[in-house]
């Protein structure tokens, strides 16, 4: 969680803080959940959806936003040694530069593991968009760590 929200933010402070607004939301929604549904995919959504919120409201009070270069966006699991982590700063570097709507693919898909389905329905679009979306962001991603021309 704490990673697609430091994603979407593209700061670890921002990220913090979404984190725990959506889980205060979500604490305050429980009885809005419906048992049979993924709970990871509502909680999900409701922080997308506080995070457009927030984006809405910084640009009605114009506010600008200056994305970290250095972060932990991405985690590493375990001793992944210097050079994977240096490759995985690389990535979050690269992510951070990607547009909004392809970043989020990116990191519900590629990143949480979320099912494209799954992850259609937390974004809000058709899977159709979904997939394109990852598509566009995947190429992007390549082309900043030099894998295409």
């Amino acid at each position: 969680m704490r990673r697609f929200a430091r994603g979407l933010a593209r700061d670890a402070t921002d990220g913090d803080d979404l984190c725990q607004a959506t889980i205060e939301r979500a604490l305050k929604s429980a009885h809005l959940w419906q048992e049979g549904t993924r709970l990871d995919a509502w909680v999900y959504r409701i922080m997308r959806n506080l995070w457009i919120d927030e984006a809405r409201a910084r640009t009605r009070r114009g506010q600008t936003f200056v994305p970290e270069e250095e972060g932990d966006h991405v985690g590493i699991a375990g001793d992944a040694g210097i050079e994977a982590h240096a490759e995985l700063g690389n990535v979050a570097r690269a992510m951070i530069h990607l547009p909004d709507e392809q970043r989020e693919a990116v990191m519900l898909v590629l990143v949480e593991g979320f099912a494209y389905k799954e992850a259609a329905e937390i974004i809000g679009c058709p899977i159709g968009t979904l997939t394109s979306r990852l598509v566009r962001g995947r190429e992007a991603l390549m082309r900043a760590l030099g894998e295409l021309p």
